[in-house]
């Protein structure tokens, strides 16, 4: 790369999201200082994309930003967490101004949507990856984990499943969507819409949660493990678009991938809350779809029960 690293981040990755009052230190040194806020803790998690890998080669940069950012801020959503500093590496196979121009001004829009601050990082010269590591904010002990779900618990998603594994799969010439539809698939895929409305409603209501990267059975059955549960999925209420339900595609939904919708456990005595956000976040529908059982992981297809002990999860692109 001709621009040296310094000049890359002064010019295209400086001034990133939105200052936070707890800052004490940001670009510009060896290392970001932060205060975390007394009564709160530090959630903090890390993702690296991979061209080819993790998304395909014409992905465009700006998509690229946002995604990047966007399934880190869905680990915040899962964990009922607030956003706030997050870091940047990335490496790029040469200096591409357009490119990086394109990259940094969608990282910085999705930066102040959620009021964040980029308090470092680095650049380096290679094949192209972004890793971005982000730090959020949580009430002392108010955080939700996997571990939580409780017999006879509700087993609730946010959003449609499977679109995002529709549009990757037309991406690849492995199906072929209408035109009214595809569109809306790779956009599913290329900006994901982290769920982090959702942190108030899993911090009062909900007893786990994850967020759906490589797919419902294999991102759910996490929460059974680490809860030592069992679960029911039913393939009917699954909240999937009418291409996947006229088509029985069900699998794109069931173990697709890269959705970035938010699947929790919910007491039962809980559901006139959930119906009541129902009622004022149709952008944000919640969907029960099953329930947790004393044991065993099972889907009800058809008056059918099956077992998914051997179901086959989301691939990454490329893999």
């Amino acid at each position: 790369m001709r621009s040296s690293e310094f000049s890359l981040i002064e010019r295209y990755f400086r001034d990133t999201g939105l200052n936070q009052k707890s800052t004490i230190l940001s670009q510009g040194d060896d290392a970001a200082v932060i205060q975390v806020p007394t009564g709160y803790q530090l959630v903090t998690s890390i993702d690296t994309l991979i061209e080819g890998v993790h998304f395909p080669e014409s992905t465009a940069a700006a998509d690229i930003a946002h995604k990047a950012l966007a399934v880190n801020l869905s680990d915040l959503a899962a964990m009922a967490a607030t956003p706030a500093w997050f870091l940047l590496s990335i490496s790029l196979p040469d200096t591409n101004e357009k490119w990086l121009e394109e990259f940094s001004q969608s990282l910085k829009s999705l930066a102040q949507q959620y009021q964040m601050e980029l308090i470092g990082g680095d650049t380096c010269q290679g094949l192209l990856s972004v890793t971005i590591q982000v730090n959020g904010l949580v009430r002392k002990n108010q955080y939700v984990t996997r571990s939580g779900a409780q017999l006879d618990d509700l087993i609730v998603v946010s959003g449609q499943l499977g679109n995002a594994a529709l549009g990757l799969a037309h991406l690849q010439g492995k199906t072929k969507l209408p035109e009214t539809l595809d569109s809306e698939c790779i956009n599913a895929l290329n900006r994901p819409v982290p769920r982090l409305c959702l942190a108030d409603f899993l911090r009062k209501y909900a007893t786990a949660s994850i967020d759906l990267s490589d797919g419902l059975v294999g991102d759910l059955r996490h929460i059974v493990d680490r809860s030592r549960v069992g679960a029911m999925i039913y393939r009917d209420r699954l909240p999937v678009g009418e291409w996947i339900e006229t088509n029985s595609l069900y699998d794109y939904a069931l173990g697709g991938g890269d959705d970035y919708e938010l699947c929790f456990t919910l007491p039962e005595k809980h559901l006139d809350q959930l119906n009541d956000w129902n009622r004022d976040n149709q952008d944000c529908f919640l969907s029960v779809i099953g329930e947790i059982t004393e044991s065993g992981y099972y889907l009800t297809e058809n008056q059918k029960i099956i077992d998914l002990e051997s179901f086959q999860g989301y691939q990454h692109f490329g893999e």
